[in-house]
Order: C-alpha cells, then structure tokens, then sequence
C-alpha cells in the first residue's frame, strides 16, 4: 500500500509545521494558557485565515472537501504546539455534528460562519454516570406547548466558555440506555437557565460543567430530527478520538526526540548521558511506543475512512494504545530530564499532562479495552 501524503495533504502539513514552529514557542502557549479566556483569538483568526477550520468539511458549505486523513496530518502538527485553542470543540464535536446531523438550512446558516472563525461550539453531551456510553444520557427535553424544557446537567464541556452556541445532547422519549429518543438542541449559553461553571484541565485546556434549569427552547433549535441523533453522535465521537489521538501521536513525536537530543548535551561524569546504554535503550522504547501509535492511528483512520466494518474495534485499539503509549513515553521523558523534567519552567511536564488528558478523553484505556474486548 502507498501510505505517501498527496500534494495537498503535504502542504497543509508544511504550513502547520511552520505555523507551529513560528507561533507555538513554550513560554507564549504557557501565558496563553493562563489567560481567563485560555486560548488565543488572534491565532483563532489565523486557523480560519489558514483554512484549518475548513478542513473536514464539504466544499458547498464553505469547506475543502478533506476526510479524516487531512484532519490526521494536520493534528499530528498541531499537537506539538500545545494547541489550547477550540478547535476539537468547534470543528469535529460541532462542526461535523452539523454536518451529519442537521437540516440543510441549518448546515449553509452554521457551516460557512464556522469555516470563516465567525462561530465557535461546545457539545454537551457527557453526564456523570454516563461512563461514555452516549445511550446512558438522562437529561431530559419535554414538550411543553409550543417549545421543549431542558433540564439537567453536563460535564467536562469542553471550550464551553469559548462558545457561541452549545449544542446539548437531551433524551426526548425512552429511557437511559435506550439508542432511540435522542435529539440534539442547539442553545446560546447566554440563554436563561442555562448556568456554566467553568475551570482550567490539567493540560491547559478549558471545561465547564452546565446546568440547565428550565431551558425553553424552540423546535427550530432541534438539529435536525428529533429521536434520532445517536448515530451521528457515535460517528462523530469516533472522529474525535481520531482526532485526538492524530494530536497525541504528534506530542509523543516530540517528545521523543526533545529527549534524544537533550541526552546529547546532559552530561554526568563528563559524558553525555546519551552514551549509557542503559538510556539509549530506553529511548529506543519510547521511539517503538511512538511508532506503533503513528501506524495503529493510521490503521484506525483508514479503516474508518474505508468503511471497514471493524473500524468500532480500531477506533477502540487506538484509544488503547495512545493511552498506554502516552503513559510510557511521558513518564520516561520527564524522567530522562532529571529534576528539571518536573518543574513549571520547562515544557515536558505539560506535554506529559496532554498526553494524560487525551487518555481520558472519550473513555480511557481500561473503557476501550473492554470495548474491544466485547468485539473480539
């Protein structure tokens, strides 16, 4: 198989290495992180300049037309940047729920503003006791008169703060635990009843958790059908664990070869420490661990693109092995560095805490691993 980069799939990785490169220094994403907004809405303008937040998107709704594969290469630069800013959130959680899930009127009004950095979105859809499973969702969307009534609470919403629309996951008929009866609304977080809490993740991300109080809604609000959003969810979750695992493989990258070449210059007894065998073997493993993230997340995509039927089971195996592969790489960088590996001041620590968040993300290794066990 010919697994080389087309021509434009190699100029969007280019332009995502200089940008990175040019941008993405340690103590600028360090000061950005601590910002109340978390993220850079001057860079925010420049992804949409780049047409970075276009990328997965049909070309009749503003997009380029591109699959997961260009999403793939272009996190995999990404990740190296530390990106904080709410591109998940907006363009897969969102974007591509749009794109799956709504009406074609809701697609051209939403699409190309999103394309454009006009809009940015949350989905709110994971819930304490849900372990994950979108078909556990409980919060509730009732008919009342002419509007529905939200009520209940989500958490972890990622980039809600950020938000110009959430687009919040409610069950509409059954129960939890059932696939039917889900429909997906779209609200303004500025909208009464609708209360955000929000906080900083370890990896210098933000999240909220968002309680809704009686929310009325219209039924122009439904994205889309109502009852049948869980497809669209699943697919889209799935693209999202892509997503993040493409932005973990680029973080173990990094990190591998910051500590090769660190071990070339640290020296103890006069020697570089990258003489010692003992370390060299070491960073030998965290080259194999990178290597086997990079070709499972290449399986994983082009199963996924392809249509295999066994995509559930990489997209699972993926989530495996960046958690694992995380773990290994990250905990061997920091202590490759020494001492200095665990202070503020140098950016390991924080590429081990990424690296530790995405293995939370959408279910961590021991949720996949009994997935994939299930479908074996």
């Amino acid at each position: 198989m010919d697994f080389s980069l087309s021509e434009e799939q190699q100029m969007l990785k280019d332009s995502a290495a200089k940008w990175v490169k040019k941008e993405c220094q340690f103590e600028q994403r360090r000061k950005i992180m601590h910002t109340k907004e978390g993220y850079s809405d001057a860079q925010w303008k420049q992804f949409a300049e780049l047409g970075w937040l276009c990328v997965p998107f049909s070309e009749q709704y503003g997009g380029i037309g591109g699959s997961m594969v260009d999403v793939m290469v272009l996190l995999e630069e990404l990740g190296k940047g530390l990106m904080v800013e709410p591109w998940l959130s907006t363009v897969i959680l969102g974007g591509r729920l749009v794109e799956l899930q709504g009406s074609e009127q809701q697609k051209q009004e939403i699409l190309p503003s999103l394309c454009e950095g006009g809009i940015k979105m949350a989905l709110a859809y994971n819930e304490i006791g849900a372990r994950q499973q979108v078909e556990n969702i409980a919060m509730t969307g009732e008919l009342s008169g002419d509007d529905y009534v939200l009520n209940g609470k989500k958490t972890v919403v990622l980039s809600a703060e950020a938000a110009d629309q959430l687009l919040v996951v409610a069950r509409t008929s059954g129960k939890p635990g059932d696939s039917a009866g889900l429909t997906v609304f779209v609200v303004d977080p500025s909208q009464q009843g609708v209360t955000l809490s929000g906080y900083p993740t370890m990896d210098g991300y933000r999240a909220a958790d968002i309680e809704f109080d009686q929310v009325r809604v219209p039924p122009s609000a439904i994205l889309g059908q109502t009852h049948t959003a869980y497809e669209s969810l699943e697919q889209v979750l799935m693209e999202a664990i892509i997503t993040v695992g493409a932005d973990a493989v680029g973080t173990m990258e990094l990190l591998y070869q910051t500590t090769v070449e660190y071990s070339k210059t640290r020296k103890q007894f006069g020697t570089p420490i990258g003489k010692f065998q003992v370390l060299q073997h070491r960073m030998v493993d965290m080259f194999m661990h990178y290597e086997q993230s990079k070709s499972v997340l290449l399986m994983a995509v082009l199963h996924y693109v392809e249509g295999f039927d066994e995509v559930n089971k990489s997209i699972s195996g993926l989530k495996v092995q960046i958690g694992k592969a995380g773990r290994k790489i990250g905990q061997e960088a920091v202590q490759l560095h020494g001492g200095m590996g665990m202070t503020d001041e140098l950016d390991v620590g924080y590429y081990f805490k990424r690296l530790t968040c995405i293995d939370a993300l959408f279910g961590n290794v021991d949720h996949h691993l009994s997935k994939y066990a299930e479908m074996v």
